[in-house]
């Protein structure tokens, strides 16, 4: 199986993400953008541990929404309660890549505390 492209913004970060090496870490579902970004070290919010509870990770695919895992009905209900949300919304945790994508990592969804100084 081919690796796929997975492109964050703002960051500008491209990484590949190969289906035959997931998951690369311990947060979100095997493959979500959550597990990448963290692969190539792009910094998404998850407040609780990447479970699909709390809607920090929400992130806006800018392409290739067709490359990731529907919305099931507890994602969709999460995302209801973020600030923000558009049609184009996921829980970064919550959507598995199948393809390449581009998505944009929101600036107002970083929780200050816990960002480096």
């Amino acid at each position: 199986m081919a690796a796929h492209k997975v492109t964050f913004l703002p960051a500008g970060v491209t990484g590949q993400a190969d289906p035959a090496k997931y998951p690369y870490g311990d947060h979100g579902l095997p493959g979500s953008i959550l597990d990448i970004a963290q692969a190539h070290k792009v910094h998404i919010e998850a407040a609780c541990g990447g479970v699909g509870a709390c809607g920090t990770c929400h992130v806006i695919i800018e392409a290739g929404g067709e490359n990731l895992t529907e919305a099931d009905d507890d994602e969709l209900d999460a995302l209801d309660q973020v600030p923000g949300n558009t049609l184009a919304s996921r829980l970064a945790c919550r959507a598995v890549v199948k393809g390449d994508v581009t998505v944009r990592v929101p600036a107002w969804n970083k929780n200050a505390v816990s960002e480096e100084h």
